[in-house]
């Protein structure tokens, strides 16, 4: 009953009210990102929804669009201003994804949307990830986050999918909750954002479906 129809009407009261009372704040961010980020504050990207359907995501931009001079956007760890690491730390640059769950692309509690280049390297259980809308924090964000490795990760989301009631989405909300304040999980060991799952399967000498 929870998952099926409560779910969804919690979802947009929730987000309904959020982007109401938090209006100032978003349009504060909105000017200071204009000004830290030199133009568009805004990130969109497509990534894939509910039973693969792709739709648009928005966040804050936390990088730069500083090139090389020859035209090549920097590496990561250049383009990441201090703006932008603080939007990160306190999970600020997730806030307009509220827009995105009024609209019904994604819901508060649920897997992460990730890259549509991602969806062929799935193996056949990691895909069910996508049996249910993605959500501004889920399970694996509120246990590690970018510190997880992708096989840990999918199947903490796989566990969430199998078995989603009230009582757990609340628990993960607290849970992400503690782990913004407490900052953890922001990076990977390696990198400053999260390593590629393509370059991660790639690493272990995997091959993407149907290749």
């Amino acid at each position: 009953m929870y998952a099926k129809y409560l779910k969804r009407i919690m979802d947009f009261i929730l987000s309904l009210s959020a982007i109401v009372i938090l209006s100032p704040l978003l349009l504060l961010l909105t000017l200071i990102g204009a000004i830290k980020m030199k133009g568009n504050p805004f990130f969109t990207q497509e990534r894939p929804g509910c039973h693969e359907k792709v739709f648009k995501l928005i966040k804050f931009r936390t990088m730069t669009n500083d090139k090389d001079k020859d035209g090549t956007l920097l590496p990561d760890e250049f383009r990441l201003n201090a703006y932008g690491k603080f939007l990160r730390s306190t999970s600020l640059d997730e806030l307009p994804e509220l827009f995105n769950i009024l609209a019904g692309h994604m819901s508060i509690v649920g897997p992460r949307p990730l890259l549509v280049r991602y969806l062929p390297w799935y193996t056949e259980e990691q895909s069910h990830r996508h049996d249910v809308r993605p959500g501004l924090t889920g399970y694996a964000q509120a246990h590690g986050r970018n510190a997880v490795n992708w096989d840990d990760k999918f199947a903490m989301d796989l566990k969430y999918v199998e078995r989603i009631t009230f009582i757990g989405d609340l628990r993960i909300i607290v849970d992400t909750v503690k782990a913004v304040v407490k900052r953890e999980g922001i990076n990977s060991d390696t990198s400053v954002t999260m390593e590629s799952f393509v370059d991660y399967c790639v690493e272990l000498g995997r091959k993407p479906r149907n290749s």
